[in-house]
Parts: C-alpha cells; sequence; structure tokens
C-alpha cells in the first residue's frame, strides 16, 4: 500500500517516514458472500465446507503473534457471514494484533454497529462507483444504497471507517465521483486499489493505459489538493506500486526542496512487501505471500 497522504504530509513536514513496525496480516476467513462481484480475485460463493473452525483459528493466531503480526485485516468472502467474527477479532486482538474489518457493508445494522465498534479498530467499506456503477460490479440492485448506509451508520456511531474503491474499465469513470462523496460525507480515508487480475478478476478488460495513467495521477491530484485546502482525509492507493513513481514526479513538480525527504521515505517504504512485511492466510488455512497468490502452503 502507498499511503499518499501520510508520506507527502511528513515530507513536507520535514519528516523521514520508517515502514510500520509489524507484519500486517490479511486473512480470508470465508469464501461465502452475499454477492457477486465481478472483481472477485477470490471468486467467492457459497461453500463453507473448508473454512477453518474457531480451535483452528486460536492455534494460529499464537503463532501469528510469535511471527510478529500486528495488524489483521479480516476479509473474504464477506467476513460478517462468520458467525464468530467477533469471536476471531477477540482473540487476536487478545494477542495484541490490531483488527480491520473489509467488508461490502450490507450487513451492518443498527443491531451488531455497535459490536464492530467494540471488536475493530477500523472498518473498510466497498463502493466501487456511482449507484449504478456500484450495482452492476457487484451483481446486486440495490447493493450502493445498502453499502453507503453502513458507512454513514458507522461514521454516525465515531467509528474509524474508510471507503474502498476498485479501479477498473467498469468503474474508473466513477473515480471523480467516489472523491466528491469522500468530501461531501467526511470519510476520514479512501483506497483505491488497482484491479487484481485473479480468480472472476481475470474476466475482466484493463483499462486503456494511456487513459490509466491519467486516472492514477487524477488521484494523485485530489491528494495534494486535501492537504493544501486542510482537509483530513488520507489517500491510500493498492496493489500497484508504480504509483510511487508519479507521486515522485508530481512532488517533485511542486515541492522540488522537499524532493529529498519523500526519496528516502519512499525508499525506507521498498514497494512490494509481499511475503515480508505483507502476507495472507486463505479459508483453509493456506499461507501465501498474498491474497491473488496461487502457490499456497499449508499451516
Amino acid at each position: 500500500m502507498l499511503r499518499i497522504t501520510q508520506y507527502v504530509k511528513a515530507s513536507l513536514e520535514g519528516k523521514g517516514l520508517r515502514p510500520l513496525n509489524g507484519v500486517i496480516l490479511i486473512w480470508n476467513l470465508t469464501n461465502r458472500c452475499n454477492l457477486y462481484c465481478k472483481h472477485c480475485y477470490a471468486s467467492a460463493n457459497q461453500d463453507k465446507s473448508e473454512e477453518l473452525n474457531l480451535e483452528e483459528i486460536k492455534e494460529i493466531a499464537e503463532d501469528l503473534r510469535k511471527n510478529g503480526v500486528k495488524f489483521a485485516i479480516l476479509s473474504g468472502g464477506e467476513p460478517l457471514l462468520r458467525e464468530d467474527i467477533y469471536d476471531i477479532a477477540r482473540i487476536l486482538k487478545e494477542k495484541g494484533i490490531k483488527t480491520y474489518l473489509s467488508t461490502n457493508g450490507i450487513l451492518i445494522n443498527e443491531e451488531n454497529v455497535k459490536a464492530i465498534k467494540e471488536n475493530f479498530d477500523y472498518v473498510g467499506i466497498s463502493l466501487d462507483g456511482k449507484p449504478e456503477v456500484h450495482d452492476r460490479f457487484r451483481g446486486k440492485r440495490g447493493a450502493f444504497q445498502e453499502s453507503l448506509k453502513a458507512l454513514k451508520l458507522c461514521l454516525s456511531e465515531g467509528i474509524k471507517v474508510g471507503l474502498r474503491f476498485t479501479l477498473s474499465r467498469m468503474t474508473v469513470e466513477s473515480l471523480p465521483y467516489i472523491f466528491e462523496l469522500t468530501k461531501e460525507l467526511s470519510v476520514p480515508k479512501v483506497y483505491i486499489s488497482h484491479l487484481v487480475y485473479a480468480g472472476r478478476g481475470k474476466k475482466l478488460t484493463p483499462v486503456e493505459k494511456k487513459a490509466y495513467k491519467s486516472f492514477v495521477k487524477f488521484i494523485l491530484n485530489k491528494s495534494f489538493e486535501y492537504l493544501e485546502k486542510g482537509k483530513d482525509i488520507q489517500v491510500v492507493t493498492g496493489n500497484n506500486e508504480a504509483d510511487a513513481v508519479l507521486l515522485y514526479e508530481e512532488f517533485k513538480r511542486r515541492y522540488p526542496e522537499k524532493l529529498e525527504i519523500l526519496y528516502e521515505t519512499l525508499r525506507n517504504w521498498g514497494g512490494n512487501q509481499a511475503g515480508e512485511r505483507f502476507v495472507n492466510i486463505d479459508y483453509k488455512g493456506n499461507v501465501k505471500p498474498d491474497p491473488s497468490s496461487s502457490t499456497p502452503s499449508e499451516i
């Protein structure tokens, strides 16, 4: 992940940044899902037969602590389909691991929002464009409104929440809309994920290269705009470390006198950290460098 806002702000303040201390885990706890998204790298379905049970998860949690995992992003499928999701979060928190929830938001409601606030340090909710775009991309009519309602509910409850958006040919024209929505709702973070060509995502057509570069520049310009106007919105991109090159070039154009500080931060960050400071466990318990990797090894 490229923490654009954090890196730029620190550089402008004359501070170099080191990488996060500890390993980040993405744990796909289930392959079940209540949507059928066109980009799903896990090809999620309704099968729960091979999911790890709670006792197995308890055993793994201790190994995670011993191996320096400090942050666990609980994902799926849709992780809220697991009836024991809060038990899992508590187990991890007892090991000193921060818990993040990655969800489509549809199952978040007045009945469970308190439990979500209690058990998760951060919640990421996916919105992939204007209502009609999101619904088509996610495979369900009305999905946008349900996810938006969940986002607003989390904000009203004081939950640290962010908006997640996948950059693809189907969604890319909605990018300006997503940034406007983020600003309108005062969402503290927007995470732009480049499309992962795995699972069902392999069937999607890439954005034309020249146009793609212009959209990345749009993301960067919005990041600088928020900072320069004092908007407290973090912008992060993921799954394409080449964004750092464009960030470097844009920063050089705007703030050449601070360029060396940003350069050192980017060197310290180091780009793709799959298998080093970043690891994945799938719903069967296979350990992989990242969620889209096809070379697992069992725990």
